[in-house]
């Protein structure tokens, strides 16, 4: 039989690499989200599916850190998807002096639980030469802590999900673990967009999916969720609203429903004649979410949740990579 790992997760928002641990086999002590509408489809969803997982709260994590972190004490592994905004090209870059950087707390949460293993993802601008010291300084605070830390930029897209994502992955493992970690080599090719999506864009009637699907004929670029400051919910900036149309996708706006028989386009968008609108099941889609994993909220909540998700089978092809590494080494030690 083997190893049952406990896991607690930090800025678990959607739940999407909660579910890709999960189905990596981890077990899911805790979640901490401080957004209502994703911490309500991490309740509904754990609730529904009887996923097991053990206590979902909606607070801080900076108020965690400081005061019931050591309630966790012994757990395996300690997962999270700190904030993006102070290392992102989208915002101003300002690292630790941007009031939203957890990875402080992050650490401090790692110091009092003492997991075997660490596993926190943020957004490729991290890696940027300007951020060197900033990474320095987390690895030191690591190594003093006892871990050896391993740094890569991950494409979701090596993951078999139809779109691009960089996301930068950061893996800490006690000395004992470390030897036996290694990255997922295996590449699995995704599908275009139009094989992704072609069933659900024909599940309305609309005669126009086959020759659609012809079209959309590359992966995705990446989903871009915004923030509550951000208006309705769309694809995102012109640049990537010009990379959907060349799938033939409107990016204006998201969908209600996929498009009904007889749909020829919008008529007050001429550059867009003929293009669907995609609904926030296709773009979960596209995030690598199974279609029956639910999302709290009416269409703008709903769509910010996933275009600012962790796409499920990133983390669970790593999440396999430290079990194994727990594994071979338990096993190391009883042969001993």
């Amino acid at each position: 039989m083997a190893n049952e790992y406990t896991s607690i997760e930090l800025c678990a928002g959607a739940g999407g690499q909660a579910l890709g641990l999960h189905q990596a086999g981890f077990k899911h002590k805790l979640l901490i989200e401080i957004d209502k509408p994703a911490y309500k489809t991490l309740e509904f969803n754990n609730a529904k599916h009887s996923l097991g997982w053990e206590k979902i709260i909606e607070g801080c994590v900076e108020d965690f850190a400081e005061n019931r972190a050591h309630e966790f004490l012994g757990v395996d592994l300690v997962a999270g998807g700190v904030p993006c905004p102070p290392f992102s090209k989208a915002g101003k870059q300002l690292g630790k002096d941007d009031e939203r950087d957890l990875f402080p707390a992050a650490l401090k949460i790692v110091e009092k639980t003492q997991p075997r293993a660490v596993m926190l993802e943020n957004v490729a601008g991290l890696l940027e030469p300007k951020f060197d010291e900033y990474r320095s300084e987390i690895d030191q605070k690591l190594s003093a802590l006892g871990y050896k830390t391993f740094w890569k930029l991950h494409n979701a897209s090596d993951y078999g999900v139809p779109q691009l994502r960089p996301r930068v992955i950061l893996v800490a493992l006690l000395p004992e673990y470390a030897d036996f970690f290694s990255w997922p080599k295996k590449v699995i090719t995704p599908p275009t967009v139009g094989e992704a999506l072609h069933d659900l864009m024909a599940s309305n009637g609309w005669e126009g999916a086959d020759e659609w699907k012809v079209r959309a004929n590359k992966i995705a670029p990446t989903l871009v969720g915004g923030s509550k400051k951000h208006g309705g919910p769309d694809l995102g900036p012109t640049r990537a609203r010009r990379a959907w149309q060349e799938l033939h996708v409107n990016g204006c706006i998201v969908g209600n429903e996929p498009p009904e028989k007889g749909f020829t386009g919008y008529k007050d968008k001429e550059e867009y004649k003929g293009m669907p609108l995609l609904t926030v099941r296709m773009a979960a889609r596209i995030q690598g979410f199974p279609d029956w994993w639910e999302f709290y909220g009416k269409k703008t909540p709903a769509y910010r949740q996933v275009g600012n998700a962790f796409p499920p089978p990133v983390a669970e092809g790593i999440g396999k990579q430290i079990l194994k590494a727990l594994n071979q080494a338990l096993k190391n030690e009883k042969a001993a």
